[in-house]
């Protein structure tokens, strides 16, 4: 059940990220409205794949980076998706510790990448529960 509620909160997390970036005009703003939601899409998707790799593989992960490797391993990612997630890390912990301008456009700038990634590996997830309970 736990894995259930983790996925729930993480595709609405994600959809929140995609109703931000289809807001126009972007300013300053919605811009960093986006990069909050962002952050909280990648919290409740990484804690997602987590519980998903601890359920569907019985492994025990505790970080992001190595939650994101081990998804690669067991096949729910390919290596171009894997490396964006690493990036994604990346931007979420840069964007976390330190508020910058020119920072902020570019991980902006990347969002949309960031968006699909989540939204393709939550959906592969949710394949992959519906397939081991029936």
């Amino acid at each position: 059940m736990a894995l259930t509620k983790r996925l729930q909160a993480a595709l609405a997390a994600t959809g929140r990220l995609g109703e931000a970036l289809r807001l126009e005009p972007v300013d300053a703003l919605i811009r960093d409205a986006a990069i909050l939601r962002f952050e909280m899409a990648f919290e409740a998707s990484w804690k997602a794949a987590q519980e998903y790799l601890r359920q569907q593989h019985g492994l025990d992960l505790a970080s992001p980076r190595t939650v994101w490797r081990t998804a690669r391993d067991v096949g729910l990612m390919g290596d171009t998706e894997t490396e964006l997630a690493l990036a994604l890390t990346d931007d979420r912990n840069l964007i976390v510790h330190l508020y910058d301008e020119a920072l902020a456009n570019q991980v902006f700038a990347r969002l949309p990448g960031y968006y699909r990634l989540l939204a393709d590996i939550l959906a592969r997830m949710a394949s992959g529960m519906e397939s081991t309970s029936g």
